[in-house]
């Protein structure tokens, strides 16, 4: 059967169009199908301009750190416009799309925009946003398709915004709820805080950022805390009610009322409407696609990758599957991407940043560890007399001295744990740490200082 394409990509995010890139780089004709921006979450509502937001809220702590280092800022506070931000975020998303639209154009992927339907192995309807309607084939179909925030954690949540909406902003609210506790609701009750919103956040744990190492969770409560952000553990509302204006969150007895709140109880694989039945396909926990070493699926011919697959919905993981995908399918070199090592951060502030497993979970895969920590008040807010404080954890296989893991909360850790991710996966052990020679003085020293351990465990 002599088909269109050799591949049709659905969804036109990071993962999407990396794959397609590289498919079509190795000479395969690729199509994507796209029926919203060209870009995804990440480019257009999630890293890109989450991180944006970042920047804006951190100037909130340097204005309040200058005048220890000597500036005067004149009378009154700063004011934060919202508005000026969200035009600028606006015309950055936009530069951005255009960018992957011509890196699409000048790679030789044909983007076809509508809304794609399998329908068959290896047949794709596509129902175009300008009404052309279509059925595409080829030996290969990747879904990349991400996923969206979930709008049916609780009764009444469905009226709340998402990230995508307050991204969308022109102006903050004075006070608002956060519902959740995983990286979008941490990075965002950070930055509105200081912003100048009164923030509260309820979720169900102890501490936020379940399934971080507990020195990591521990560290984001107290810098929450610091922020001015009210937490409210084990607290999630049971029902949500819109009153003459106000959100009124119920649970129990509990009433409380506010004017604007955030759904950040997490995101879904986007696989509705896509037809995987037709190719024998059942998604399962959580709408996710499930798949089998290098991205296959339990259908012939059919692969997904990124956040469809709810696995480790990290950016940079969806276009390293997408391109190992392509190199195996069409460039001669199979290969899969080792997960074992993904570094991840959390953009609140001061940042959080891991790479390896955690505590826990270092002792529950059969290590016995060493652990090295160390937890001080940083060069530059003992200087003012601050009190934000910088912490970092090694774990150490104790049979082996195999660096096993590095977490860091404070100033920089993203940048300073994405370079020791080069280590980890090099295979570094806590010898080559002692063996370098630091750089003085930074805060990144404090991790080739760490001479004795905190204890030994597992």
């Amino acid at each position: 059967m002599a088909h269109d394409f050799d591949l049709i990509t659905l969804g036109a995010g990071s993962g999407g169009v990396a794959a397609s890139r590289r498919a079509a780089l190795h000479g395969a004709r690729v199509a994507i199908v796209e029926a919203g921006r060209v870009g995804g979450t990440c480019v257009l509502r999630g890293c890109v301009p989450k991180k944006l937001l970042m920047y804006a809220a951190a100037f909130g702590d340097a204005f309040a750190e200058a005048r220890g280092y000597g500036w005067a800022l004149g009378e009154g506070a700063p004011a934060f416009d919202m508005a000026r931000w969200q035009a600028a975020k606006t015309a950055e998303t936009d530069r951005l799309e255009g960018i992957y639209r011509q890196m699409l154009s000048a790679g030789n992927v044909m983007l076809i925009e509508g809304f794609a339907r399998l329908v068959g192995p290896g047949r794709v309807a596509v129902r175009g946003t300008s009404g052309d309607d279509r059925e595409i084939t080829a030996p290969h179909v990747l879904i990349a398709t991400g996923a969206a925030p979930v709008r049916d954690s609780i009764p009444g949540i469905e009226t709340c915004a998402t990230s995508d909406d307050l991204l969308d902003l022109a102006a903050l609210p004075t006070t608002a709820a956060v519902i959740g506790a995983g990286y979008v609701a941490v990075e965002f009750a950070s930055m509105l805080a200081r912003l100048g919103t009164k923030v509260s956040l309820f979720f169900r744990d102890t501490l936020p950022l379940r399934g971080f190492d507990e020195l990591l969770r521990t560290s984001a409560a107290q810098s929450l805390t610091a922020a001015g952000v009210e937490l409210n553990p084990g607290s999630v509302p049971t029902r949500i009610q819109r009153v003459e204006g106000e959100f009124v969150l119920l649970s129990g007895d509990r009433v409380r009322s506010f004017p604007w709140v955030l759904n950040a109880t997490g995101r879904r694989p986007n696989t509705g409407g896509l037809g995987l039945e037709s190719v024998g396909l059942l998604p399962g926990r959580n709408g996710a696609v499930a798949v089998k070493p290098g991205s296959r699926t339990a259908a012939d011919g059919v692969y997904a990758i990124g956040d469809v697959v709810d696995h480790k919905n990290l950016t940079p993981v969806a276009i390293a599957e997408g391109r190992a995908l392509a190199d195996t399918l069409f460039g001669g070199t199979p290969r899969v991407v080792d997960l074992s090592r993904v570094a991840s951060a959390v953009f609140m502030l001061p940042p959080l940043a891991s790479v390896g497993p955690t505590e826990a979970e270092a002792i529950a895969q059969g290590h016995r560890v060493k652990v090295y920590e160390t937890d001080f008040r940083a060069m530059k807010q003992a200087f003012i007399g601050g009190t934000e404080r910088t912490r970092m954890k090694l774990l150490v296989d104790a049979a082996t001295d195999q660096v096993l893991a590095v977490h860091m909360a404070g100033h920089d850790a993203p940048e300073i744990v994405q370079s020791l991710a080069v280590a980890l996966t090099a295979g570094a052990t806590k010898a080559h740490f002692d063996q370098t020679v630091a750089v003085h003085p930074t805060a990144a020293e404090e991790f080739v200082l760490m001479r004795e351990p905190t204890r030994t465990v597992g």
